[in-house]
């Protein structure tokens, strides 16, 4: 048995070590994978059994499966940290477990209990420990990705929930998600599409969001931006977020602020612990609704004094300028942020072991 209630399956053919090794020392951001995954299956008259680690390939689905055709599927983004110690540790995983149950609730697919989540998290990583990267130093910010994923898998065409469902695991050794370090990214300011609507899937983390957001990510890059950001679908004029990061902006006054969830925001696990940290740095976080007007205004006179964003993959990251149709409004300084620097060294440190973890935020998996 695997850990956790995971029966195992082992690869026959794993990677070489030395390949390996070579993969870990310049992984890059989703290119490679480790030899295994973790698998669940469900079905409507059985729930949710057959837990196991198997063999990292590719999943065999019938042409008529649910998720091809009405894109019933959800996942998830966390990262494995490896410590001074050799242990390794997640970052509020419980948060992620619960946000993956509040996004199957909206796709209609069932919900799995956060105890089978995180083990499924510790099968994996113990199975594959030898894939989670030792940093060098404290400027190396490797890790290991870790994708949960759910997909509708049952055989039919019609429109309804599906009665069949998988749920998979897979791990990506990974270096920064920005290539070059970190330096303020250019936000193009979409006013062509929006992300998500009232009463959509906005809040939820599917593919879907993420696929409608890739038209206005070929915009930004066609006008030489590295993200773009989406206002509101209803009156176009309040901030929501990025593609796949939330957004803050500091005050000189020592307002740190984030847009409210609405039910259009994915609500970020890096996104709460940054309203956490920056209260415990005798900061004024606010969660509440802004303008684009006030953006602008407050970029121009100097009372927004830095914006940045945050997710999982790319941690906390300065935005740089916002550009639009005809403007280019310049919001962080070349140096990337003094508030925004000193947050995210704080929750590197946490994550890494580096420094006490006063919220009893990790959670260790091997």
């Amino acid at each position: 048995m695997a850990t956790a209630g995971f029966s195992l399956i082992p690869n026959a053919n794993p990677t070489d070590a030395r390949v390996r090794e070579e993969i870990l020392a310049n992984p890059g951001f989703g290119r490679f994978f480790t030899d295994h995954m973790a698998h669940v299956r469900w079905t409507a008259s059985d729930g949710w059994h057959n837990a196991e680690v198997r063999p990292y390939g590719p999943l065999t689905l019938d042409p008529a499966a649910s998720v091809l055709h009405y894109a019933q599927e959800i996942f998830e983004g966390i990262k494995a940290y490896r410590h001074a110690d050799g242990s390794v540790w997640s970052f509020r995983p419980e948060k992620n477990a619960a946000r993956f149950r509040a996004s199957a609730r909206r796709l209609a697919l069932p919900e799995l209990d956060t105890e089978t989540f995180i083990g499924s998290l510790k099968a994996l990583v113990a199975q594959d420990i030898g894939w989670v990267p030792t940093p060098g130093s404290e400027a190396d910010e490797s890790s290991l990705y870790l994708r949960p994923f759910m997909i509708a898998s049952e055989k039919f065409l019609g429109v309804r929930p599906s009665k069949e469902v998988d749920y998979y695991v897979i791990a990506s050794p990974v270096a920064s998600y920005f290539k070059g370090g970190i330096k303020p990214v250019s936000i193009w300011l979409s006013s062509t599409y929006n992300r998500a609507a009232p009463g959509g899937t906005g809040f939820a983390k599917c593919g879907g969001n993420y696929a409608a957001s890739l038209a206005a990510q070929k915009e930004a890059e066609a006008h030489q931006c590295d993200q773009v950001a989406f206002l509101d679908a209803v009156e176009n004029k309040w901030v929501e977020e990025l593609g796949g990061m939330n957004l803050f902006f500091v005050f000189k006054d020592g307002r740190i602020v984030t847009p409210a969830l609405t039910g259009t925001i994915l609500e970020g696990v890096t996104r709460d612990s940054v309203l956490q940290l920056a209260k415990d740095a005798g900061l004024k976080p606010e969660e509440r609704p802004i303008s684009i007007d006030e953006w602008r205004e407050g970029a121009a006179s100097g009372e927004i004094s830095e914006v940045f964003a945050c997710g999982t993959a790319a941690v906390i990251t300065p935005v740089g300028q916002l550009v639009g149709e005809n403007e280019r409004i310049t919001c962080t300084a070349e140096n990337g942020g003094e508030v925004g620097r000193s947050l995210r060294k704080q929750l590197l440190d946490i994550q890494y072991g580096r420094s006490e973890d006063t919220h009893g935020w990790l959670t260790r998996l091997a």
